[in-house]
This record gives C-alpha cells, structure tokens and sequence, in this order.
C-alpha cells in the first residue's frame, strides 16, 4: 500500500491530522504516521489514575503523564539508547514500576509553568515531529455506569468493577463533567485535514477525549475526513461482546452524530494459538457486522492489519498505510 500514497517529501504541503486517544494504541499509529506527514497533532486523554502514572498524580499533583509520554516517543527522533532510557522501568525500591520517561516528564512539569508547558518542552528535548497535547488540562477522573445501575470512580477500578457487576456500561462521564479544552486542542480539529478516533480502549482512551467541553462539537463539525480504527480484538474488562457497530454507536452516544466518516478494520486472520489466551478471558475478534456499521451512515475499509505475537497489535506501518490510503480515496472524490 506504500506506492497507492508517497511518504513524506520535504517541501509538499503537509496533511494536518489529528489523532485523539490513548494508550498503546495512539503511540502504534503514531510511529506509522509521521512517515507521511510532520504536521501531527495527538490529542491525549488524561483520565488515567492507576500504575506509576497513578502514583505521580497522587504524590505530585500532576496529570497522569504515561499516555502522554508514549505519545511523545512515537513521534521522538532519537537515539535508540535515549529511548530506551526514556522507556526503562525501575525495578527495586520506591521507584519499582516506575518509567524514567514518566518522572522525566515529572520534573519538566516542575521547571514549567503548566502541564502542558511541560508536554511541549519535553517534545522539544526529543525533537518530535508534530507536537502531543493534554485534552485538558484540568484534574479529571473518569466514572463509568453500568446497566444495572451501579457506578465506579476512578478509570484503574472499571475493569474490577466490570467483572463483578457481569454487565455492559452504559457510558461514562468525567468528574467533574465537561472540562475546559485546551484551546490548541480545539484549534487544531478545526484546522485538520483528516482527525483519527482510536485504536485503543474504547471507554477509557477514546471516549474520555469526547467528553471534554467542545471537543466532540469541533470534532462533528469539522470538514476533514473523520476516522475510526477499529480494534482488532475485544477487551477484558472493557467491550467483551461488542461488535464493530457497538463501538461506532458508543462513539456517537458520548460524543456527536457525524463524528465518523469511516471505519478502518483488521481482516487478516489470527492464528488460534494466539486467539487462546484472549478467549480464556471472554475476548476474542472483534467481529465488524459491516451492515450494521453502514446503516448508522459510516463506511467500512478493511485492510491486513493485524501483528500477531504474544499479544495481538495492528502493524504500525500498515495501519498508516490504511489511513493514507483511504484519506487519498476519498480526497480523490
């Protein structure tokens, strides 16, 4: 798919794209974009409160950097021996579990006089291309509520509280709700040539950046070419069950109709060696009911996606190929 879309040329007018998420999945996209365009802008959530991230917010007050810091190295051009420092985890002590890049971000905070001040210095360390920006930059925790009723604060604690509760969430708000955007967030959807939703989890890396005041608004009302990855598989603890229609109609519950122009899905097929592991916890492939998808007005590509190893994660380079490609299609029209 290379040849359908040329890689990146000094001197071409740049695509401006946005990518809003989280998690491993945003920083794998991200690795595979900045091959085609340096005009790259990752809207991040911050609604993380668990792991080392979790720490550092407690005992410093900070937003939770981890997502932020993964972002960061996707788009770092770097030595390797640098990033792999920024990467290494402490293993011993007080700090055991901890990532450098986590308490490097930390201490850039302190010498700046914002968060997202200090998101922007470390970038500028690590000569990234495009830039990383914290949705908010208000202290936010997630609250999911599931059909029966029931709630749980806190994004660590939705995963537990799924399995004990046996039942689907019926969606999730931020505490307190609507949060200040950023402005160069909302800046930067107006502006894009082409905004991607995802890959990663659905309720707690996706959805959060929606709920953030303006965001799905700017999102909704944005001329650029709006899409979503798909997931390859379903998540334990989080969408076990869900059909790719399933995360379209979540998408649209919690943020705005019109905020998906096309899904981009995995069709390559996974060993079931590798499909184990996942099945023993209730997960599996996420199955795309293609008619379903269409008949909520969002078309559906898909493309040999999928890495299959331990676990299973879209291959960086294809998945920026899908992108371009299906940016290019539709440009075309």
């Amino acid at each position: 798919m290379h040849d359908a879309v040329k890689l990146y040329v000094p001197g071409r007018p740049e695509i401006k794209v946005v990518a809003i998420g989280g998690g491993h999945g945003l920083s794998t996209m991200l690795r595979g974009l900045k091959r085609y365009t340096k005009d790259i802008t990752a809207i991040v959530t911050v609604a993380d409160d668990g792991g080392g991230s979790g720490m550092l917010r407690e005992e410093l007050g900070i937003l939770p950097p981890g997502d932020i810091r993964n972002c960061i190295l996707a788009l770092a051009n770097t030595e390797p021996t640098l990033e792999q420092l920024l990467n290494y985890r402490f293993t011993e002590g007080s700090l055991a579990g901890q990532s450098f890049g986590n308490l490097f971000l930390a201490a850039m905070n302190g010498i700046s006089g914002s968060f997202d001040e200090a998101v922007h210095r470390m970038g500028d360390v690590l000569a990234i291309t495009g830039r990383v920006l914290p949705v908010t930059d208000e202290n936010v925790h997630l609250e999911a509520e599931f059909v029966n009723g029931s709630t749980v604060l806190g994004e660590s604690k939705i995963f537990y509280a799924k399995k004990v509760n046996d039942c689907r969430i019926r969606e999730v708000r931020l505490v307190p709700e609507r949060p200040r955007a950023l402005p160069e967030s909302l800046e930067a959807i107006a502006q894009a040539d082409l905004i991607l939703l995802g890959p990663g989890s659905l309720y707690t890396s996706i959805i959060p950046n929606l709920l953030v005041e303006g965001v799905a608004e700017a999102i909704a009302a944005s001329p650029a070419l709006k899409i979503m990855v798909m997931n390859i598989m379903t998540q334990d603890g989080e969408s076990e069950g869900y059909t790719g229609a399933d995360h379209v109609r979540a998408l649209i519950q919690h943020g705005a109709p019109g905020i998906v122009d096309v899904v981009i899905a995995n069709n390559a097929e996974l060993p079931e060696s590798t499909l184990l592991p996942y099945r023993q916890e209730g997960a599996g492939p996420l199955v795309l009911d293609r008619e379903a998808v269409e008949a909520l007005g969002v078309e559906v590509r898909e493309y040999p996606l999928a890495l299959a190893g331990r676990y299973v994660r879209h291959d960086t380079d294809a998945l920026a190929s899908a992108v371009m490609e299906v940016y290019r299609h539709r440009k075309l029209r």
